[in-house]
């Protein structure tokens, strides 16, 4: 921990990030984002579209469509799962919740190894989520406005997660949660047209509002962390187009967002600047193949190589050891899952799914599958380790190895592949992200709408009124 700390320095005396983020959001133009950034983004789309969908099915969900209903007031933004409009930031907030429901959504990317994983928050959702509801309440927005908006929310949320030391998540702090309010924000501002002092006076209400811990991993507060990110990023941009005033440099200084929440910057990562690279671009983003922690994505995987090349039934594997280091053994906590969120954070409940059935979707991610006494059972044959050669080779992999004792009392064992399935170096193809679309809307929507539905966010840049995605995401 002292060298990681070492190779920082403390925040800046002088640094103006509130200044160029304003500034990024008042000036970047369509025209200035990359055709590959425009090409990622909508498949980013696609797969956010898909888990607002999946995530309209849960009962947290519908838990905050009722407390919408109820709330009442102005009809600005379609509810999801609803006929009913609602007040935009009420809008977010279920929006927001239902797309991080499964933690299914995508991931971004650091090549920093001092960032522990190497992947920070989840990038999508509260940038799209604020996007979408603004561009309903201020209907028309052509599809490129929206595209802007949602592109820009999205590199200010990830530049300054990546600039933030990261202490920020190390002590607790749920960068999705946190750090998400400023894409959102972004999002929103740059559709209502923001400038100047209003746009700073927003990143300080934004500043102030920005919370979730990570205690709440594995319970319905975890994605309510993402909705409350988009609904208070949402509330933040209308309470400033008001009028509303706060320290317009609430991201910089001893008292500022980076300092208190993440203990400073690195001073060197500042220096890149918003949109001199996109971070969607570089280092890019990952697109989660399985409902759960991405930390167990590599393993899930090599458990499925491993069973599948040996031909393993359940009633074939005596006993599975996952030998990790503690950057993937703390987070992911849970020894026996007892629901699905909490299978979210268990390996040996992946695993169990891979175990018997071969795959961990939807549909093994729910609670009567996870309760089943053939989840049960075999999540206790399943154990972790610590690994101290794993935990030598440092924090900047996702580094893990299984063994395998079968019944007949012979071994299979197997490392996980380091470049991930999903992330940059091993990407999901077009229609890979499609197929998960679909996965997602099984049981909601049918072949036809989630084909229109594919099929209008690559043509989103040539939409009049990209608010009507929202009614394509409906029953």
């Amino acid at each position: 921990m002292s060298a990681q700390k070492n190779a920082y320095a403390e925040m800046p005396e002088s640094t103006r990030i509130t200044e160029d983020a304003a500034q990024f959001i008042e000036t970047v133009r369509f025209d200035d984002i990359p055709e590959e950034a425009l090409r990622i983004g909508k498949r980013c789309m696609i797969d956010a579209l898909g888990l607002y969908v999946a995530g309209s099915e849960e009962h947290s969900v519908h838990m905050l469509a009722d407390e919408a209903r109820d709330y009442g007031g102005r009809s600005d933004a379609r509810l999801l799962g609803d006929s009913i409009k609602v007040p935009a930031p009420m809008a977010a907030r279920v929006l927001g919740t239902a797309g991080h429901a499964h933690d299914w959504d995508d991931s971004q990317v650091s090549l920093d190894p001092a960032h522990i994983y190497g992947l920070l928050t989840h990038p999508t959702i509260p940038p799209l989520t604020a996007a979408l509801v603004m561009a309903q309440k201020l209907a028309p927005v052509s599809g490129r406005d929206f595209m802007l908006a949602f592109l820009t929310g999205f590199e200010v949320e990830c530049k300054i997660s990546e600039w933030m030391l990261p202490r920020h998540y190390m002590q607790g702090m749920h960068t999705s949660g946190t750090v998400g309010h400023f894409g959102a924000f972004a999002a929103a501002a740059k559709l209502l047209g923001l400038t100047g002092d209003k746009l700073r006076a927003g990143l300080g209400i934004t500043a102030s509002f920005a919370a979730g811990i990570r205690c709440n991993f594995g319970t319905m507060t975890k994605p309510l962390h993402v909705g409350r990110a988009a609904e208070n990023g949402v509330t933040a941009a209308l309470l400033a187009a008001r009028g509303f005033t706060a320290d317009p440099e609430a991201l910089d200084g001893p008292w500022g967002f980076m300092a208190v929440q993440g203990g400073g910057v690195s001073p060197e990562k500042v220096a890149q600047g918003f949109g001199k690279t996109w971070t969607i671009v570089d280092p890019g983003v990952s697109i989660k193949p399985y409902p759960c922690g991405v930390l167990t994505h590599p393993t899930i995987d090599l458990m499925l190589r491993l069973v599948t090349e040996a031909d393993l039934a359940p009633e074939d594997i005596a006993q599975v050891t996952v030998h990790a280091g503690s950057n993937i053994l703390k987070p992911i906590r849970y020894p026996i899952a007892a629901n699905h969120l909490q299978a979210k954070f268990s390996l040996p409940a992946a695993l169990a799914m891979i175990a018997l059935e071969r795959k961990a979707g939807k549909r093994e991610f729910s609670d009567a599958f996870v309760a089943s006494d053939a989840m049960q059972d075999m999540q206790r044959r399943i154990t972790t380790e610590f690994d101290a050669e794993i935990e030598a080779k440092g924090f900047d992999k996702m580094r893990s190895r299984i063994t395998i004792r079968m019944a007949s009392g012979g071994e299979v064992a197997g490392w996980a592949d380091e470049r991930y399935r999903g992330g940059p170096e091993n990407p999901l193809s077009d229609v890979e992200v499609e197929d998960k679309l679909r996965s997602c809307c099984d049981g909601v929507l049918d072949a036809a709408a989630q084909d229109r539905l594919i099929a209008q966010v690559w043509g989103v840049l040539d939409m009049d009124d990209a608010g009507t995605l929202a009614d394509l995401m409906q029953a």
